[in-house]
């Protein structure tokens, strides 16, 4: 599916954010881990949390969806038990490293695999911990396809992260979790923290603490449980898209509730307010455990700035909608320390800058980021373009938001990703005043 763009949008209205992502699967893991009854509102019905789900129900979750969209979890009368056929995960990073966390500490025997893009990712940075723990792990050179067998993992493990990564972290105290390990983790640089919130709010023993400038978590072996109804928070990288939209168009004011503020999130409106953009945050409170608020969005002046060192990992997702905020910025905009681009759905910094070249947006890439030379001014364009997407859904979403600011229709191809993480992107953005076009 490609998508074409319209030349005319003045951004307006008010929206709800969609549920997040990372959340969604997060809640149906744990969730179905607990084997109580628990209803989860708010889940996010595209492709990767789907696919979870189903991964789930084939070692014997029995999760269901109700005819409200509300996802419904049951006691079960048996446990989870292995699985002959592979868990395909399809596009989903996350579904599938924390999931091998989970079915490894559970000791279960299975097999995984995903879409070419998730086969070319790397899984050492999961596979390596999880065998020190005890799991019988078998790759295709740390990749896809990956099985595990029944194995008996050690009492404790105390592990430090090599990768800025939230994955790697929730994969290994999910393992720890259904082991019964007692975890010790330590991060150099803080990531999102939304495992560590979920497990909390159902009650795991789990502490946080800081220990020389390191972030230490710490899960205790024995995990009493109790399930209760979840309510999912709106994914703040899906509202990056309709904040720079309104930020770089002739936007009078976009709201979007239920917008997901966990700290470990908010370094897209850190990274966006640095850079002259007015955001109102109104109504802060919690949501089962996780912070939420509306934003109120005006467009703006923006002006370069420099993204580098501990806002990085916090802003991995968001990079590629920041970088086309960069693009209608005044002046220099220089991202840094973000070599985990190349290794995501596409290598996200080529994507960017071959995009960039397309529109004829001065910048230079290079190994860990690019430097972006911005002008506030509409994309004077000769003719139309198309840009690939290169099956990656936040590269397709970012260009389609770039077309806001192109005097002629810009084509981005291979639209179909963006289902997995924001399935009614196009009429949401329809609704506020920007039209796309099959």
């Amino acid at each position: 599916m490609n998508l074409t763009t319209s030349t005319d949008g003045q951004i307006l209205g008010k929206v709800k954010c969609p549920g997040d992502k990372s959340i969604s699967q997060r809640a149906l893991m744990i969730g179905a881990f607990m084997n109580q009854n628990m209803v989860i509102h708010g889940f996010l019905h595209g492709e990767d949390p789907l696919s979870t789900m189903n991964a789930l129900n084939q070692i014997g979750a029995g999760i269901s969806i109700g005819e409200d969209g509300r996802v419904h979890l049951c006691k079960r009368n048996q446990s989870f038990h292995n699985c002959e056929n592979a868990l395909n995960f399809g596009n989903s990073g996350t579904g599938l490293r924390l999931m091998l966390g989970l079915t490894s500490g559970m000791g279960l025997k299975a097999s995984f695999c995903g879409d070419e893009s998730l086969s070319s990712r790397p899984m050492d940075r999961i596979i390596n911990p999880l065998t020190e723990m005890g799991a019988i792990i078998k790759s295709n050179k740390g990749k896809l396809p990956i099985s595990i067998s029944p194995t008996t993992f050690k009492k404790q493990y105390k592990y430090e992260l090599a990768v800025a990564s939230a994955q790697v972290k929730s994969c290994i105290l999910l393992a720890g979790l259904a082991a019964g390990t007692s975890i010790e983790i330590i991060e150099p640089i803080q990531t999102r923290d939304h495992t560590e919130k979920m497990l909390k709010h159902f009650g795991a023993n789990i502490e946080n603490s800081l220990k020389d400038g390191k972030n230490v978590i710490k899960l205790a072996s024995s995990n009493n449980l109790h399930a209760k109804n979840y309510n999912v928070v709106g994914d703040i990288s899906s509202a990056a898209f309709l904040i720079v939209a309104a930020l770089i168009s002739k936007s009078p004011g976009l709201e979007i509730t239920n917008v997901g503020v966990n700290p470990s999130r908010t370094g897209v409106l850190q990274a966006l307010q640095k850079m002259g953009a007015n955001i109102e945050v109104k109504n802060k409170r919690l949501e089962s455990g996780e912070p939420c608020a509306d934003l109120l969005v005006k467009k703006s002046e923006l002006k370069g700035v420099e993204l580098s060192g501990k806002i990085i990992p916090n802003i991995i997702d968001e990079i590629p909608i920041i970088s086309i905020a960069a693009a209608f910025a005044n002046g220099e905009t220089l991202i840094k320390d973000a070599r985990e681009l190349r290794v995501k759905e596409s290598d996200r910094l080529m994507a960017v800058s071959e995009g960039f070249s397309k529109l004829g947006i001065m910048h230079e890439n290079f190994n860990d980021g690019m430097s972006i030379k911005g002008t506030p001014n509409q994309l004077s364009m000769e003719q139309s373009i198309s840009i690939d997407s290169y099956n990656d859904h936040r590269i397709a979403m970012s260009f389609l938001i770039a077309g806001l600011k192109c005097s002629k229709p810009i084509t981005v191809k291979n639209c179909e990703n963006i289902f997995t993480s924001f399935p009614n992107f196009i009429e949401l953005i329809s609704s506020v005043g920007y039209k796309l076009e099959k």
